[in-house]
């Protein structure tokens, strides 16, 4: 899966708030509460995997934003 800039941007923030739900996730796992704590890393596995399959509003622009950047900077594999 090849990621451009706005691509890689838009995950980090999805994982600036799917890391602390599954930290909390596996902590509640880990003190015996296993329907709550399962709960939680589904959530934020979910919260990851969901941002790649749909498309939202705000994709639209971004990808209009993507196809301008790669066009005016191309890599020197695309240059050849």
């Amino acid at each position: 899966m090849k990621l451009g800039i706005l691509d890689t941007i838009s995950l980090a923030a999805t994982l600036v708030f799917a890391i602390p739900i599954a930290l909390f996730g596996i902590e509640r796992l880990l003190a015996g509460q296993t329907l709550f704590g399962g709960a939680f890393v589904v959530v934020a596995v979910l919260m990851v995997v969901l941002r790649e399959w749909l498309t939202t509003p705000t994709d639209v622009p971004a990808s209009a934003a993507q196809k301008v950047v790669g066009k005016v900077a191309k890599t020197e594999d695309e240059k050849e």
